[in-house]
């Protein structure tokens, strides 16, 4: 960031599904970012097949970015089971990659997790049943107190919910409704309603809507690569969302732990 400057750029794109040859398509996408964001977000899905030779390849093309880049991993970086390794290969790289954590850039708190599938209202699957039904929906409540407790942590003015699978079905509209559960949950949107959150990104539907609501008014964004190639035709595929800089709040009192047996519990 330039000295005396007003605001803060972040950049969001998911869905990189990057291989592990040499020449990657993002090249040209991370040269353009740099020139135009202070802070770049990557939701989900970097790699193809989940293999660590293709987060190697990821890790060179973010190598050419000087600025910092905030990370979470999607459902293709666990299709090898070597998801720990992705992680650290990124990480070794300089990318702060969240999975229930939080960190802070340039005054702006990130707070970050994976998120799960599940559905949306009242078509939500509940945890009734077989054991296999019950420990599909405790992925997705997990993954929401994950994103609960790192959004606890943060006391940034401006603070940022990254995921890879959608909060709400607003940004899931346009895939066929058949999937919309495979799409994401609305248990996700639940700490988006407890703690302040100046904005969400998400990736994973690739055919869904760029902006939705949640049901405080909080805006979601879908930055799948696929729908932003589709929705912003010969321009670089990514998203930039600017925030005035701002001092910090003061902290505020939180009873993350008593939610959280309440949900397991309840």
């Amino acid at each position: 960031m330039t000295p005396g400057q007003t605001t803060v750029r972040i950049a969001a794109i998911g869905d990189l599904h990057c291989g592990k040859n040499p020449g990657s398509p993002m090249q040209p996408v991370f040269a353009g970012i740099g020139g135009n964001a202070d802070a770049l977000v990557l939701c989900g899905d970097l790699t193809d097949h989940g293999m660590p030779d293709e987060a190697r390849a990821l890790a060179r093309d973010l190598a050419t970015l000087k600025i910092p880049v905030v990370a979470v991993l999607g459902n293709h970086d666990f299709e090898t089971g070597k998801q720990d390794e992705i992680r650290k290969i990124l990480t070794d790289s300089g990318v702060c990659v969240l999975d229930g954590e939080s960190c802070e850039v340039h005054g702006v708190g990130f707070a970050g997790a994976k998120g799960f599938c599940g559905g949306f209202g009242q078509r939500a699957l509940a945890p009734w049943g077989e054991e296999t039904i019950k420990r599909f929906v405790h992925e997705a409540i997990d993954e929401a107190l994950k994103l609960e407790s790192a959004l606890a942590r943060l006391r940034s003015q401006h603070r940022i919910a990254v995921l890879h699978y959608a909060p709400i079905q607003g940004t899931v509209e346009g895939e066929a409704r058949e999937i919309f559960p495979f799409l994401g949950s609305s248990r996700l949107e639940e700490p988006l309603a407890r703690f302040p959150v100046t904005a969400v990104f998400h990736g994973h539907a690739h055919g869904g809507t760029l902006e939705g609501r949640t049901r405080n008014d909080v805006p979601v964004f879908n930055v799948a690569r696929p729908l932003l190639e589709r929705v912003f035709p010969g321009r670089p595929p990514f998203w930039v969302l600017e925030l005035p800089r701002g001092p910090v709040p003061p902290p505020e009192p939180v009873a993350v732990e008593r939610h959280v047996e309440e949900v397991r519990h309840g």
